[in-house]
């Protein structure tokens, strides 16, 4: 009689799922915060809002950009970029502490957009210029769907901290010079051979004694 023997995979190590999430979490938090600055620096450069000023007794169009508006969302754009990188070249508290950075700065370009999206007051400025009164204000207030674009890239920011918050202990360094316990690793004493006289050369200009390998 012929017996059947179903194929069993091998048992998973215990470190092979943290690790995975770890590659994952890492892939994710990068790409989602150079997007995410990437996209908030892009709409902060585009028309935010627009109205009608009266000068002169006529209707006199105006807009404004989002750096117009506000000047936090693309500040904090830089920030949070820097703060992504930042996180590969620190460790233990640093790492945290920076991660907390990274999700704050996503946090405040999402608040800062929104604000901006109902403020006015760049165009009241800009209507004051026109028209030489500084009393004047905007008519028929308008806005674009861009500062919800920068509010998005703000929050593409918040999930790369939060992801640098949750996984980031276990996201591997910039610099592989130093152990995990910060300790420098000890360098390999080179081999002298004994029969090769540069070998021997080498080891007394080094200051060591060839004859004590």
């Amino acid at each position: 009689m012929d017996y059947v023997t179903a194929a069993v995979p091998p048992p998973r190590s215990e470190g092979e799922g943290p690790a995975r999430a770890g590659r994952r979490s890492l892939a994710v938090a990068l790409l989602s915060g150079a997007l995410g600055a990437a996209v908030a620096l892009l709409a902060t450069r585009q028309r935010w809002s627009m109205g009608t000023a009266t000068v002169a007794g006529d209707a006199f169009p105006l807009s404004v950009k989002g750096s117009d508006v506000t000047g936090v969302p693309a500040a904090l754009a830089i920030v949070g970029l820097a703060a992504l990188v930042a996180v590969f070249a620190v460790r233990r508290t640093g790492r945290f502490a920076v991660s907390a950075l990274l999700a704050l700065s996503g946090a405040g370009i999402v608040a800062a957009a929104l604000l901006g999206a109902t403020d006015s007051s760049a165009l009241d400025d800009k209507a004051a210029q026109a028209s030489g009164d500084t009393s004047s204000v905007v008519h028929a207030f308008d806005h674009t769907a861009w500062p919800y674009v920068a509010a998005v890239g703000g929050g593409l920011i918040l999930l790369a901290g939060l992801l640098a918050l949750l996984y980031g202990r276990r996201w591997p360094a910039m610099s592989g010079r130093y152990e995990r316990n910060g300790t420098p690793r000890p360098r390999r004493a080179p081999v002298v051979d004994p029969d090769r006289p540069e070998d021997i050369w080498k080891a007394l200009d080094r200051g060591e004694d060839p004859t004590s390998a």
